[in-house]
C-alpha cells in the first residue's frame, strides 16, 4: 500500500510535455520514415517512432497507477467515513436509551449538516425531546420545534424510504402546529397521517408509529364542535375517526411490541373510558401507573393516570 501511495504521489507530479509528435497522429510513409510535420522524409524515422511508443507506454501505466491509488484512497475515505457514522449513531443510541437528551442533542447537533438520512432524523427526535423537557424555555421550545422539522424534512429529502423520517416528520409537523394555531395544525393533519401511514408501510413492526395513526384517531374522535367548523372551511370532507378506531391502533402497537411505551398504555385507559368501559379502563390505567419512569414523559403519565384512576 505505502508503495502504491508514494507512486501515485510521484506520478501525480505535473509531466513535460513531450514533442509534438505525441500529441499528433503519426502516419507511416514510403520510404521507412515517419510522417508529420515532425518526421517527414526524415531517415531513422523508426527509432524516433519506437521512443515515443515506449514514452507514451510509461505515461499510461503512470495514469494507471494514480488512477488505482486514487480509487484505493476514495475506498479508504467511504469506508472511513461509514465508521465515523455508525459510531455516531451507536453513542446516540446508548445516550437516547440512557434518558441523556442533553448530551444526546450536543453529540448529534455537531452533525446537523450531514447528509445522512439516520442522522438526521435522530438529530429530530433530539430536538424534539429537548424542547419537551420542563427546564427549556418557551423560546428555546418553539427554536427546537422548528429545527427538529427542518432535520425530519432533510432527512427524507436524502432518503425518502427511511421509516423513520417519515415518522419524525409527522411528529415535527404536528409539533410546529402548537406556535402557529389550530388553523395550521388541522390543516397539516391530513399530511401528517399520511406520512404516518407511509412509515407503517416502511416498517409494519414499528409499535410507536402505529400508536401515532391511534393519537391521530383519537384526537379527531375527541374534537370539540368549533374545532370541526374550521376543519369544514378547510376540508372539502373533513378527516373524521371515532374511539373504536383510536382503540384498534392503540391495540395493534401493544401487539407488535408489548408494554413498550407508557402513553399507550394510558391511552388505552383513556380510550376504554371514553366507551363506558371502566373494567378495561382500570386494568389499563394500572398499567400506566405502574409503568417505570425513565423519562419526565413518564413521569406525566403516572400522575395522569393515579388521576383517572382517583377519579372513576
Amino acid at each position: 500500500m505505502a508503495a502504491v501511495m508514494a507512486a501515485a504521489l510521484v506520478l501525480a507530479r505535473p509531466f513535460r510535455r513531450g514533442p509534438a509528435c505525441l500529441r499528433r497522429p503519426l502516419r507511416r510513409e514510403a520510404g521507412g520514415t515517419t510522417g508529420g510535420p515532425w518526421g517527414r522524409g526524415v531517415p531513422g524515422g523508426r527509432e524516433v517512432l519506437r521512443k515515443n511508443l515506449q514514452r507514451g507506454v510509461a505515461l499510461s501505466t503512470g495514469s494507471v497507477l494514480i488512477y488505482e491509488a486514487h480509487k484505493l484512497i476514495s475506498g479508504f475515505a467511504e469506508v472511513h467515513a461509514s465508521f465515523k457514522v455508525e459510531e455516531v449513531i451507536e453513542q446516540a443510541d446508548y445516550l437516547y436509551g440512557s434518558g441523556e437528551t442533553e448530551k444526546l442533542y450536543r453529540l448529534l447537533v455537531q452533525h446537523k449538516n450531514s447528509d445522512d438520512a439516520e442522522l438526521l432524523w435522530r438529530l429530530a427526535r433530539a430536538s424534539r425531546d429537548l424542547a419537551q423537557l420542563s427546564s427549556t424555555s418557551a423560546e428555546e421550545k418553539r427554536q427546537l420545534a422548528y429545527e427538529a422539522l427542518e432535520c425530519a424534512k432533510k432527512a427524507l429529502e436524502k432518503n425518502e424510504s427511511n421509516f423513520a423520517a417519515h415518522k419524525w416528520y409527522g411528529i415535527c409537523l404536528s409539533d410546529v402546529g402548537d406556535f402557529e394555531g389550530i388553523k395550521t395544525k388541522i390543516g397539516n393533519a391530513i399530511v401528517i397521517k399520511e406520512h404516518f401511514q407511509r412509515a407503517v408501510e416502511l416498517n409494519p413492526k414499528d409499535a410507536t408509529t402505529i400508536h401515532l395513526i391511534g393519537i391521530w384517531c383519537y384526537s379527531f374522535a375527541e374534537m370539540p364542535w368549533y374545532q370541526r367548523k374550521i376543519a369544514a372551511t378547510l376540508f372539502a370532507t373533513p378527516p373524521t375517526s371515532t374511539f373504536q378506531e383510536a382503540l384498534r391502533y392503540f391495540h395493534m402497537a401493544e401487539e407488535a411490541d408489548p408494554n413498550f411505551y407508557s402513553k399507550n398504555l394510558l391511552y388505552l385507559g383513556k380510550t376504554y373510558l371514553k366507551l363506558n368501559n371502566k373494567k378495561m379502563a382500570l386494568l389499563w390505567l394500572s398499567k400506566a401507573k405502574e409503568y417505570p419512569a425513565h423519562t419526565e414523559e413518564d413521569k406525566q403519565v403516572q400522575k395522569e393516570a393515579l388521576e383517572l384512576l382517583n377519579s372513576i
